[in-house]
């Protein structure tokens, strides 16, 4: 059977939280409920700094402005960790390329990074905090889920990334007007900063 699908999926999940994909195929790998998983995501090394950089995104990605500074540092490091799983995954099956599955995953991961960042971005928009923790929630549960399910069932796994691959760009162009705002507000407090550090007080003295 083709590994594509599980490409896809891994794809998509890594291009939203990479550091969960990575820790949740290899945990699946080195607990035996997969034989799927590559030995080189099983590694312990692989696990223990898949599990931190998790635990410090899980943070992150919930404090308003800090998670799309977060975005922006992974704007690379999603879409490579996609392509590397995609290419792992491929090289342990053998009925796929590893290039071609590295450009499937990293592709999917750079489109679901795109809608992921772009969201925030317009969730940033509003006054309260609250939004910011429940759909990071969403997202990290989503993942999970998904992952989960795509090591049982790896072609309605992918038909359920694919539907919501194209539902976040969808939405992500209905959105195109906040997250302008958004971008707006960050120019206005750099510019605030930049003249701050200028005359010496404090933005608002």
């Amino acid at each position: 059977m083709s590994v594509l699908p599980l490409v896809f999926t891994s794809g998509w999940a890594s291009g939203i939280n990479a550091y969960a994909v990575v820790l949740l195929l290899g945990v699946f790998g080195s607990t035996g409920l997969s034989d799927d998983v590559p030995a080189a995501l099983q590694r312990p090394e692989v696990l223990v700094t898949a599990g931190v950089l998790f635990l410090c995104e899980a943070v992150a990605d919930k404090i308003p402005y800090v998670d799309s500074a977060w975005d922006s540092v992974h704007t690379v490091i999603r879409p490579a960790a996609g392509a590397w799983v995609g290419a792992v995954l491929a090289g342990q099956s053998g009925s796929l390329n590893d290039v071609v599955a590295g450009l499937v995953g990293g592709s999917t991961a750079l489109a679901s990074h795109a809608v992921k960042a772009g969201t925030r971005m317009a969730v940033n928009t509003s006054p309260e905090p609250f939004s910011n923790v429940i759909v990071s929630l969403a997202e990290d549960l989503g993942v999970g889920g998904i992952v989960t399910f795509a090591i049982f069932n790896p072609q309605a796994a992918a038909i359920i990334a694919a539907v919501l691959l194209l539902g976040g760009l969808v939405i992500l162009i209905f959105l195109i007007s906040r997250i302008r705002r958004f971008l707006r507000r960050r120019a206005q407090r750099r510019e605030e900063r930049r003249l701050a550090g200028r005359s010496g007080h404090p933005p608002g003295w």
